[in-house]
């Protein structure tokens, strides 16, 4: 099993110094968790679901990026979102400050290097130099997001509301004239039909546009937990009127935890919606779930253009489309990740990208299991107080 960002199960591609390092995550985890709760006074009594958050992901990056067989490099460690989204969680669940942030990562890199020593493992001066590079950047990413976080969050949307709402508005408006016009039954049976569908259009649209600005400004999404299978919630999403006749490629177990159903099933549509957009419609769509360290890890990958690294964060921001997506006349209001990420966060999690040439794209849920304990944690509003 692997918890790269990019989720790449090709073991031929790891180095065998790569592979030794990977033998040992649980053993660098366990000392780094020993160490961190000791050195960092705010990671004490946090619980290992969030503490062990994003490094995860980073450990298994860091293993691909010192094999010079893999297409990942130090670079590579650095196109995805797993330092921003370690921040951001950091700041939304943790009373953690960006002194806090900076030392988890120091010991977490001290840590890799003991316990590679501590087990003989050699390493090159490349690849130390590769390590370091993508753990401080990596730091950059974090409290850059940290930083954000701590901020109260403002979003010139309004305009771009009344653009977006100005087409079902119109349609509505048309249909409605030509009812009020028309003298034939099943004409206006027909054009009421269209009005309803608008109408039902702006309406999803405005539950996801106030559910995406009221978390962004500090709200919670109210959640209905109880516990269920998300292998059932991924089998619902997967309906042919979402994915057409694109194939679909179910890996990963089931995992049995406690989540809100509906807006974990409304998450995944729109994981598996922005695949089908934006992927290659001639290769499958891939969708995984794993259990690890008391956390849900669900992926949903597609082959295609990637997104462009200087665009990558800017998915998760309400209406802010990347370039690919506006020359390409996708239709969308921009609220589809967004939501998403508000629908992780709300649960204790986050939800991370990873995008290239040659790998894809990776969207990455991943939350505790267990969400129940949580809900009680500070939302930006409260933490700012």
């Amino acid at each position: 099993m692997t918890l790269a960002s990019d989720q790449d199960k090709a073991p031929g591609t790891l180095s065998h110094t790569a592979k030794q390092m990977l033998s040992l995550q649980e053993a660098v985890f366990a000392a780094w968790m020993q160490r961190v709760r000791t050195e960092v006074q705010q990671a004490n009594t946090l619980a290992e679901p969030i503490l062990v958050n994003t490094p995860l992901t980073l450990y298994d990056n860091l293993v691909q990026a010192i094999s010079d067989q893999h297409s990942r490099d130090g670079v590579g460690v650095a196109v995805t979102t797993v330092g921003a989204e370690h921040g951001g969680e950091r700041a939304r669940l943790t009373n953690y400050d960006i002194a806090a942030v900076i030392a988890e990562y120091q010991h977490f890199r001290w840590t890799i290097f003991d316990v590679l020593k501590q087990n003989d493992v050699a390493i090159t001066e490349d690849q130390i130099r590769i390590i370091n590079e993508a753990i401080d950047t990596t730091i950059r990413d974090a409290v850059t997001a940290f930083s954000l976080a701590q901020s109260i969050f403002r979003e010139r949307f309004v305009a771009a509301v009344a653009h977006d709402l100005r087409t079902p508005l119109g349609a509505i408006s048309l249909t409605s004239e030509l009812i009020r016009v028309s003298t034939e039954p099943r004409h206006m049976h027909e054009l009421a039909g269209q009005t309803l569908s608008h109408v039902a259009r702006m309406d999803g649209m405005l539950k996801d546009l106030l559910d995406a600005v009221a978390f962004q400004n500090g709200a919670r999404l109210s959640l209905r937990l109880a516990e269920f299978d998300i292998w059932d919630v991924i089998h619902e999403a997967c309906a042919p009127n979402l994915v057409g006749s694109r194939p679909v490629h179910r890996e990963g177990s089931s995992v049995r935890g406690w989540w809100d159903r509906d807006s974990m099933k409304r998450a995944v549509e729109n994981l598996i919606g922005n695949a089908v957009k934006y992927g290659d419609a001639n290769r499958p769509i891939t969708i995984r779930s794993v259990a690890a360290h008391q956390r849900m890890i669900l992926t949903v990958h597609n082959e295609g253009d990637p997104i462009p690294p200087d665009q990558i964060e800017s998915v998760f921001q309400v209406f802010q489309r990347t370039k690919l997506a506006k020359e390409g006349n996708k239709r969308g209001w921009g609220l589809g990740l967004p939501y998403v990420r508000s629908v992780a966060e709300s649960h204790g999690g986050s939800i991370g990208v990873d995008s290239g040439d040659d790998r894809g794209t990776t969207f990455t849920i991943d939350i505790p299991i267990d969400s129940r304990p949580f809900q009680a944690a500070p939302v930006l509003s409260e933490k700012l107080d």
